[in-house]
Order: C-alpha cells, then sequence, then structure tokens
C-alpha cells in the first residue's frame, strides 16, 4: 500500500510538472513569418503581420518566424535592405510569453509577451530587464 501511493504520488507530481510548463501561445503564431508594422504601434506594443501583407514602402522592416518546435528565426534588415536571418529557440514562461535567444548572439534573451493574435496581426509587448 506504501508503494502504491508513493507512486501515485510521483503520477502526479509528474502531470503537475508537465502542465505547468505546457506550451500556451496562440495558434495563430506559429508557422508565419511576421513582420514589423512600426505604423500601427502603441506607445508600449508593437505590432506584426504576416509577410504577405501589403505594407506601405519601408527601407526594411525586421521580423521573427515561430515554429511549434522550439525554433524562432529572427529577421534583421540586411545591408541591401532585405532580410537577414539570425536562429534561435524559444521557451514558454507563462501563457503568451515567451523567452527568446538568438544563437551566437551577444545579446541578452528577450521575453516577449503576446498581448493578442490574430491570422492577420500581432501585438507583442517586449518586457524590460526590470519587469522580468
Amino acid at each position: 500500500m506504501k508503494n502504491l501511493s508513493l507512486l501515485c504520488l510521483l503520477a502526479v507530481l509528474v502531470m503537475a510538472a508537465k502542465c505547468g510548463t505546457s506550451v500556451q501561445l496562440p495558434k495563430e503564431v506559429y508557422g508565419k513569418t511576421w513582420l514589423y508594422s512600426y505604423e500601427e504601434d502603441s506607445a508600449d506594443v508593437r505590432t506584426y503581420r504576416p509577410n504577405t501583407y501589403d505594407f506601405p514602402a519601408s527601407r526594411g522592416r525586421t521580423g521573427f518566424l515561430v515554429k511549434e518546435d522550439g525554433t524562432f528565426m529572427n529577421y534583421a534588415i540586411a545591408p541591401t535592405d532585405g532580410l537577414e536571418e539570425q536562429p534561435g529557440k524559444w521557451t514558454a514562461q507563462g501563457k503568451n510569453i515567451i523567452l527568446v535567444e538568438l544563437e551566437g548572439s551577444n545579446r541578452p534573451p528577450q521575453t516577449l509577451e503576446i498581448v493578442s493574435a490574430t491570422p492577420t496581426v500581432i501585438k507583442i509587448k517586449r518586457k524590460s530587464a526590470e519587469e522580468q
């Protein structure tokens, strides 16, 4: 009986640990290249649209791609105004919050909070080091 109780307790702990780390991002976030639509920003929230969106003319736009497997691709403006890929990874930090680390970068990891997400627009708040 004692062994059965320990086994049940262990099973509950494992299930609780898995529930606490489950990915809780809106499904619209995954698999699209999202580009920065700075024209639509508010004070502390950035707006991103799919790369298929008809953006106004610009000298380049930054963006990102999030995959369900934990892969993150950051897109920076290349010297020729195109996009330069910076691979990385992301991990869930809570509901709609991810921590992004770019490979080979000396930039500290960034925490991103997805404020809202639809198939055509994502609103993101970057959390500063003081807020984390």
